[in-house]
């Protein structure tokens, strides 16, 4: 059912998700002049190449988004979609975490400074919008067990 609001808050949720992986979470200007990009595969230089990877940010980042895309099309299954939800939110929790850990980790190792950008708040936005559609997959729920007391 893609008229429900649960499927627009995933959508949102997976396109913000989507995002990360064109945009980067911060830009750091080390003390020898060079400017970094911190993306969602590490920190990349003025060239495009990776000058120190992050693997695992990289697998959270795509596991939510595949999570966030996969629990619209479950519909018909809502106790799945509830699970996944959980699951979507405990990776998006871990990806904000692993985002402002490694942000701290990698200005320890390039000295210099560290501006972030917009984009490091669209993992706990995406948190939000996936908890707003938990919350109303288990009003459809409770919608339909009503329904079936009636009967």
């Amino acid at each position: 059912m893609l008229q429900r609001i649960q499927t627009v808050y995933l959508l949102l949720s997976g396109l913000l998700m989507t995002s990360l992986f064109f945009l980067p979470f911060a830009q750091i200007e080390a003390e020898s002049g060079e400017v970094y990009n911190f993306m969602y595969r590490g920190l990349t230089n003025a060239d495009g190449e990776t000058v120190i990877p992050t693997l695992a940010l990289a697998i959270l980042l795509t596991a939510a988004t595949i999570v966030a895309f996969i629990t619209i099309f479950l519909f018909k299954k809502r106790v799945l979609q509830i699970r996944l939800c959980g699951l979507n939110l405990a990776l998006l929790l871990g990806s904000t975490g692993m985002i402002y850990y490694l942000g701290t980790q990698l200005i320890d190792e390039i000295t210099g400074v560290m501006s972030y950008k917009i984009m490091t708040a669209f993992p706990l936005v995406a948190l939000i919008l996936t908890f707003l559609a938990l919350r109303a997959i288990g009003k459809d729920i409770a919608l339909l067990k009503s329904m079936d007391r009636i009967r």
